[in-house]
């Protein structure tokens, strides 16, 4: 197969992903985002970039959004919002990070494959996409690429959409974010 053939097929997986997401579950992840003083988020390996992306525009947008780990990350307090991204919903430290947040009274959403997972259980909010987790032989969904890929293109195309969804609410358009841009460059 040639690469563009590929890239088609990965655009045709994609498509198929959104009618498996609840719009109640994302819709109630916006609200939380616009009620809450900070935002935090995170993932790991590839689903963390995912978040880092997530951060920037929300942090272009003016919401108080920090990336878990990053040395200028603020302190969660009650009420604030974590937000999981993890295929498994297993991963050791996100789930201890996940605990922490319960523990200083933070509401956590679990971004994931498996809502019944350790992190989903905890969560207040659960957003299921659909994809392969890395260990493809857990999963029900088939696609052509590696690993978890399919969830994390999913995962950020979610979040753009979440970001989208949040502009809609606030009446903020590209122009007025673009204001809170980097201008360092």
């Amino acid at each position: 197969m040639q690469t563009t053939q590929y890239l088609a097929e990965i655009i045709k997986e994609l498509n198929q992903t959104v009618d498996l997401m609840a719009d109640e579950e994302a819709e109630k992840l916006v609200n939380k985002i616009l009620e809450s003083k900070k935002v935090f988020v995170v993932g790991a390996g590839r689903s963390g970039f995912m978040g880092k992306s997530f951060v920037m525009r929300m942090m272009h947008m003016g919401i108080d959004a920090y990336v878990v780990g990053e040395t200028v990350t603020a302190n969660l307090e009650k009420d604030n919002l974590l937000i999981i991204g993890s295929g498994s919903g297993e991963t050791k430290t996100l789930v201890s990070i996940a605990e922490k947040a319960k523990g200083l009274d933070g509401t956590v959403a679990a971004v994931t494959i498996f809502p019944e997972s350790t992190i989903g259980k905890l969560a207040d909010i659960i957003v299921k996409l659909p994809g392969s987790p890395k260990d493809k032989s857990e999963s029900e969904y088939k696609t052509i690429q590696p690993m978890g890929s399919l969830f994390e293109q999913t995962m950020l195309l979610f979040y753009d959409a979440l970001i989208l969804r949040i502009m809609e609410k606030k009446g903020l358009d590209s122009n007025r974010m673009y204001g809170k841009h980097a201008n360092l460059e």
